[in-house]
């Protein structure tokens, strides 16, 4: 379902990733509510995923990261079919740390390491 979440930052106050994973806690506390929008007070989602559209790279690359750590979100991806890549940026004391990975490479995530995917298929999913 599409699911707003609340930043802070100076242009925009909630951004509608691609895809997100919530934790329990976090699903839990959105179960009956009336609006999809996870708010300041609410527990941050896991897991953000942005695909980057055309003229749109800075809002993906720049904004939306420093939004996202600010938020708390331990993992962020940015998937680009423009530069054919995926990047999987990992909060480490509160920044993000980032690998790129491209072409025939398997993508890890620090949050979900069963997941086996190549960025050929990621990019063909998005």
């Amino acid at each position: 379902m599409k699911t707003e979440v609340a930043v802070s930052g100076a242009r925009i106050s909630v951004r509608l990733p691609d895809l997100l994973v919530l934790s329990e806690e976090l699903a839990t506390e959105m179960e009956g509510a009336s609006r999809s929008i996870i708010l300041m007070d609410m527990p941050p989602p896991l897991l953000a995923v942005e695909v980057v559209s055309p003229n749109q790279e800075k809002r993906d690359y720049r904004y939306k990261r420093s939004e996202y750590a600010a938020r708390g979100i331990a993992e962020y991806w940015i998937i680009d079919p423009l530069q054919q890549q995926v990047m999987i940026l990992e909060l480490v004391e509160g920044l993000y740390e980032e690998k790129v990975y491209r072409d025939s490479d398997r993508v890890f995530s620090p949050l979900f390491p069963q997941i086996n995917l190549t960025v050929e298929q990621v990019l063909q999913a998005s």
